[in-house]
């Protein structure tokens, strides 16, 4: 639950398998411990060992984040989600897979696979990338979340829709 290692691991397996990820992120996590190491970083060499996970948006958001975090947060992720929403690449994904899992707060981390198990479970019949739609999920998982350990809740929420719940021949019908 260690918030630097939450963060890098959700920014890596955002449209990547986790299989793909491990490799890399245990490669990171030996060069850049700490986000300090990752905010002194040279960005060529970031970017190198970036090289095979796709969307480098990802990883210049990243290093400049670190650099937030650094300046801004004396080299910890802030716990309080509004200064998690501040720093670049934390979209309402990010800030609530590290909010929640990191720091126990009932914040929803809503992706693709979450959208599928809580469109089941809600028996929602209305387009899941609608905004309304989207809120109505969020407000389903927050209340979800305040019934337990919200990052547990996340997790199993994520690890349902990718394993059990999924696309093809879902086991939740």
């Amino acid at each position: 639950r260690d918030p630097y290692r939450v963060w890098l691991s959700e920014i890596m397996l955002q449209q990547t398998r986790v299989a793909t990820v491990i490799p890399y992120f245990e490669r990171f996590m030996a060069k850049y411990p700490t986000v300090r190491d990752l905010a002194a970083a040279d960005n060529d060499e970031v970017r190198s060992m970036w090289s095979g996970l796709g969307y480098y948006r990802r990883a210049q958001s990243m290093l400049k984040a670190a650099d937030k975090i650094v300046a801004d947060h004396e080299g910890a992720l802030p716990s309080d989600p509004d200064a998690l929403r501040d720093l670049p690449g934390f979209g309402p994904y990010t800030t609530g897979a590290v909010a929640s899992i990191a720091f126990g707060h009932p914040q929803p981390a809503v992706d693709g696979n979450v959208i599928r198990v809580m469109s089941r479970l809600l028996r929602l019949e209305e387009d899941p990338t609608k905004a309304k739609t989207r809120r109505t999920i969020e407000t389903e998982v927050k209340a979800l979340q305040v019934l337990g350990e919200p990052g547990d809740i996340t997790q199993s929420l994520m690890e349902l829709g990718a394993t059990v719940c999924s696309v093809r021949k879902p086991g939740c019908m």
